[in-house]
């Protein structure tokens, strides 16, 4: 419901950028006297700033990767656990000496310095109010509204291992070729494609794929040839409907069957 609003970058960003941090610096000042309120700020955004990069890196040495649910994942469980550290150690002070938001306390302290303030003074803390929400509401523009970059498709094939080596290029006939045949749509819009496989200038598979932007097309591809001779063409045609007459990207193999 969330997705691809401005609440959501809002929130990733507190997530990786402040959150982590302060939940660090909340356990290990618990105390209201340790710490202001402008340190606490700053530190939160520095720390989180290199508890992100090293919880990455540790997932790099572990299955599960640099992958977007193991990274928010391992964050929350932080965060989490830091917070209930912070928790414990408030608890064990006396109360006066936990630090703690009094939400009130800064509003009415702000409200009294803003009616000491001369008329002038006034005047310019309205137009820096005002200048803070404009710069804040055009970053948050330009997160949820990013320029669109080059308009492209990655088409590419793979060998049986999964990578762009050891294709099944000498085969015997009748003895099976596997490839994987992968599409990546970077057009910015849902896109048709057409994919045509040919060998020998004979179709021997034909499908249409419709892919959102930046979804990811990878099949296994099972061809088997029937005839001997060196040099058989494996062609991959891919088309971007509505076009059908001219290809948008294409890729070919030479098969030699002996």
């Amino acid at each position: 419901m969330l997705n691809d609003t401005v609440i959501r970058i809002i929130l990733g960003i507190l997530l990786i950028l402040f959150i982590p941090g302060y939940s660090l610096i909340a356990a290990l000042f618990p105390k209201k006297n340790d710490l202001d309120g402008i340190e606490r700020t700053a530190l939160s955004f520095g720390l989180s700033i290199a508890v992100t990069p090293l919880i990455g890196l540790l997932l790099n040495y572990t299955p599960f990767g640099i992958r977007l649910e193991p990274v928010l994942l391992s964050l929350s469980i932080f965060t989490v656990v830091m917070s209930f550290i912070a928790y414990i150690r408030r608890w064990k002070l006396p109360e006066e000496e936990r630090f703690s938001i009094n939400f009130k306390y800064y509003f009415n302290r702000i409200n009294k310095s803003f009616k000491e303030e001369s008329r002038k003074d006034k005047v310019l803390s309205i137009i820096l109010a005002i200048s803070i929400v404009l710069a804040i509401s055009a970053t948050a523009y330009v997160i949820a509204a990013p320029k669109e970059g080059e308009k492209f498709t990655e088409f590419y094939i793979l060998g049986s291992d999964g990578k762009a080596s050891n294709y099944p290029v000498n085969l015997t006939a009748g003895q099976t070729g596997n490839v994987t045949v992968g599409i990546v749509n970077h057009e910015y819009s849902t896109v048709n494609y057409e994919l045509i496989i040919k060998l020998n200038n004979q179709t021997i598979n034909d499908k249409n794929i419709t892919l959102s932007n930046n979804e990811t097309y990878g099949q296994p591809f099972t061809f088997t040839p029937s005839t001997y001779g060196q040099n058989q063409k494996l062609e991959f045609e891919l088309y971007k409907l509505p076009d059908s007459s001219t290809s948008y990207r294409s890729l070919h193999l030479w098969i030699n069957v002996g």
